[in-house]
């Protein structure tokens, strides 16, 4: 009884653990320098459609991962968005992904 409680707790443990994104962070700076352009604007207001863009910085890495693969596939309709997502790799996603989950509210 006492292993399985220690067991179970263990696993609790490491499900409440952020997931560690397997990018390169340095490498994701980089390559998504541009993101700051938008994203990076405290109260940014898109043109068109006009709706407040999202900051990024602190973003968990899968979720970033999993909106850059939509734009990239069509699955995620935004015409800037799709435009930069189509040129990128998946390492180059899971880079960038890595930098914005790292950054916190920094610049993003």
């Amino acid at each position: 009884m006492r292993t399985l409680l220690t067991t179970g707790l263990a696993l609790t443990a490491l499900l409440a653990t952020p997931a560690m994104a397997e990018g390169d962070a340095e490498a994701g700076e980089i390559k998504g320098y541009t993101c700051t352009g938008c994203h990076g604007i405290p109260g940014y207001k898109n043109v068109y459609p006009t709706y407040s863009v999202p900051k990024l910085a602190g973003q968990r890495a899968v979720y970033i991962e999993s909106a850059l693969k939509a734009y990239r596939s069509g699955d995620r309709e935004h015409p800037t968005m799709s435009l930069h997502a189509e040129s990128l790799s998946d390492e180059d996603i899971a880079d960038i992904a890595a930098w914005l989950e790292g950054a916190k509210g920094e610049e993003q």
